[in-house]
Formats: C-alpha cells, structure tokens, sequence
C-alpha cells in the first residue's frame, strides 16, 4: 500500500536479546540508533503496532516517547495499530503514543471491532485522530470500499453500548478476555518448554512464539524456502500440529530474524489445547 500511494517502505524489526530461561516479549528490543537512523527529511509516516503482533509485545512508555520524539524533530505522522488493546495481561499497561505530549495531532489510532470482540471474522474498525488527518482517511476508505456491513456495525454497537459503563468491572469482557486467556497462556507455554522449544511469553495478545532451533529436526539447508516454513510444513505433516512461520511478517532482509521461530495460538478451546499438549507429549516421548 506504501508503495501503491508512491512511498518508499523503511523497515525496523524487533531483535530477540534473550534465549535462554524464561523469555517474555519484553526481551524483544527495538534498537534507538537503529530507528532514529531511518528518519530523514523524506520520511512521511511511521507505523507502531502495541501490542504486537505476532510476539505479543506492549511497547514501555519509555519507548513510546523515544518513538514520538523523533516523530516531533522529524514532523512524522504516527499510524498506531492498536487493535489488541485489550489483550494486555497483569502486570503490564497499554499506552497509547496519542496520549503523550503534542502527540495527539499527528497520530492516526487504529482500532478493531474483530479483536475486541473476538469476532475476527467481522472486518470492522475504526480509527482515531484530529480532524485534518481523518479527513484524508475518510477520503481514501470512501474509494476503496464498496459496501459498509450495517448489521454488524448495529452488533458492535450494541456491544460498545453494553462494555463501557463496565469498564474497570471484573464482569466486563475486555477485562474478562485477558483473564480467561492467561491460563491457556501459562499451558502452551509449559508443554512447548517440555519437547525443548523457548517460548516467549507474550504481554498481550494470544499468539505465542517459540524458537524450536534446539530440537532435532533436519532441514533443507540448499532450499530457497525459509527455515521456518519447513519446519511448520514438517510439524503439521508429522505430527498434526499447525503453526504459522513468522519470516511471513518480515521484510526480505529481516526474514532471517524468525527462522528459528514459529508462532502459535492459545484463544482456543481447552479441548484443542489439550489435545495439543497430547501430541508434544507423546513427541518427546520419541526424544527420550
């Protein structure tokens, strides 16, 4: 799409800095003098996406403002893709960068209607911002899309409508989600460290990456195909497992950063989660 509106695309990846022990999202870092280099007097736009996905990391407020600070020096509009706002765990907070000091003003702020309900299949959003850039978003989604889904706005209504006066309540659903995930998080986490894999706990979200590099599986090294979609490919084959290879987010000149990286789903019904903890059992059984 950058490159369609006559953009150049510029990207930064997060670095693993941990792995080893428990190895949480916060261990994946975005390098200062890496980004600030990236900035110059032709650069339009940035987008930060917290949390994020796919290693579920809720960027720090420190690291929200190093972000908006070269925004302000370099006069860089923010488009934040937030739309696991909700999905953030105990002991962590979501920031939104529109918050901090003369943010507000240059940052667009995505929204999901499918996220925040669980509902991926509805393809709603929203987004939030001063009135000067939503007017050039009103004008770009006016020509590109055809139909709006009326029912499905009235349903997120409805549901906006219902949550919001229990916002901060146990009984609300954006609160009760993240609580009715954790323990599934605490689960893949533990049976994905018994066959060998480092899991990487997420903050938020309810994907969870592992690195799989120290298991016992022969790859094509001559093969153009990265490592990590052979393994997957290998996982669903062999053992009936499916997960999605994460070198399919990167840039080309990134995609090496997740070879050794898969990435799994917990939002799943005890049941599936269960008996996916059956097959890595009775996969290391095989290792022993």
């Amino acid at each position: 799409m950058v490159k369609v509106a006559g953009g150049i695309p510029v990207f930064i990846p997060l670095r693993p800095t941990k792995s080893e022990g428990v190895v949480t999202s916060d261990d994946w870092k975005l390098d200062p003098a890496e980004l600030a280099s990236k900035f110059s007097d032709k650069t339009k736009a940035i987008i930060v996406n917290t949390p994020h996905n796919p290693t579920g990391k809720i960027f720090t407020r420190d690291e929200l403002t190093m972000i908006a600070d070269l925004c302000k020096k370099h006069d860089v509009v923010v488009i934040s893709d937030e739309v696991y706002e909700w999905l953030v765990y105990k002991g962590h907070q979501h920031t939104r960068i529109a918050t901090l000091p003369d943010m507000w003003e240059r940052t667009v702020t995505i929204g999901s209607a499918g996220k925040t309900f669980s509902v991926t299949g509805w393809k709603l959003g929203w987004s939030i911002g001063p009135k000067d850039l939503i007017h050039a978003l009103k004008t770009v989604h006016q020509n590109c899309t055809y139909t709006c889904p009326t029912p499905i706005q009235e349903a997120v209504a409805i549901g906006f409508e219902r949550e919001t006066p229990l916002i901060g309540k146990p009984e609300c659903y954006f609160n009760e989600l993240p609580a009715e995930l954790e323990p599934k998080r605490k689960k893949m986490a533990k049976f994905l460290s018994e066959v060998g894999m480092v899991p990487t706990i997420p903050e938020g979200g309810y994907f969870m990456m592992a690195d799989y590099s120290k298991l016992n599986v022969q790859m094509d090294e001559k093969s153009d195909e990265p490592k990590d979609f052979q393994f997957v490919k290998w996982l669903t084959k062999n053992k009936k497992l499916s997960a999605i290879p994460p070198s399919a987010f990167y840039s080309a000149e990134h995609k090496h950063l997740a070879s050794n990286f898969i990435r799994f789903c917990f939002i799943k019904t005890d049941e599936t989660l269960e008996k996916a903890e059956k097959i890595i059992k009775d996969w290391k059984a095989t290792l022993a």
